[in-house]
């Protein structure tokens, strides 16, 4: 299927790997102008230079601690509003209220909580007195359904959902739409660490951490949510905004 989406510009943040990664890949392959955006410049080399090599479109890099406002700022100012902002930086650490310190809690937020609402704040001012505009947060299902486990990354998921809906409701009449998507357990080097995580907190072995998968129910692949990604940024969901869609293979249903 043709999104046509060729042309347009596509901004990913956390884009070097995981499911930033698959979705930067995705968009280009749609024949989008991507810009991948984090933290270390020679993981955004390593994966501009294959994204470029496998669509033939020309994927650029841009550094930035997206945790800073002045960051952030510095990366608004550097160039014009993309046509879509796929918000994905950050990674809230396993634990409960007990195991994560505020320092830790705080340093985690910084960046994904934060992070999203200073790229939402610029993106949909821009993209509002543009006319026209796209941005999906890339969130997760800890959000939609609290475990006492991921305490931490349960209450700011849930905060980005709630700041994603409130964004979303009135958007469109200016021409932008903000939606979310909710990753469940996706198969990442992320999700290998959290698993371990809590293999060593339930069972006092990290090594254990495959015991914790269900068979029945294996994780997705970071292709499922970046093919969601690039429909929601597409005409074809032009009627979509305000929302999350929670894509996990019906585990906050069971």
């Amino acid at each position: 299927m043709d999104l046509d989406l060729k042309g347009r510009t596509a901004w990913v943040t956390g884009g070097s790997k995981g499911i930033g990664r698959a979705c930067a890949e995705r968009l280009a392959t749609e024949g989008c102008e991507v810009l991948l955006i984090s933290r270390t410049a020679a993981d955004l080399e390593a994966a501009a230079r294959a994204m470029t090599a496998d669509t033939g479109t020309r994927v650029r890099t841009f550094p930035a601690d997206l945790s800073k406002s002045e960051e952030v700022q510095r990366l608004w100012a550097s160039e014009p509003a993309p046509d879509f902002l796929v918000n994905n930086a950050g990674a809230i650490p396993s634990g409960s209220i007990t195991d994560i310190d505020e320092t830790r809690w705080r340093e985690a937020w910084e960046l994904k909580v934060f992070g999203y609402i200073n790229m939402c704040r610029e993106a949909v001012s821009r993209m509002q007195a543009r006319g026209s505009g796209v941005v999906v947060n890339i969130i997760g299902a800890g959000g939609e359904k609290p475990r006492p486990e991921y305490a931490a990354g349960a209450g700011g998921n849930a905060a980005l959902m709630a700041l994603t809906r409130a964004l979303g409701a009135h958007s469109l009449a200016k021409g932008v739409r903000v939606v979310g998507v909710n990753p469940g357990l996706i198969r990442t080097e992320r999700l290998e660490r959290q698993l371990r995580i809590r293999a060593a907190s339930q069972f006092g072995d990290a090594e254990r951490w495959r015991e914790l998968l269900d068979p029945r129910f294996p994780p997705g692949k970071p292709d499922h949510i970046a093919a969601m990604t690039a429909l929601l940024c597409s005409d074809l969901s032009a009627n979509t905004t305000g929302t999350i869609i929670t894509i996990d293979g019906g585990a906050c249903a069971r």
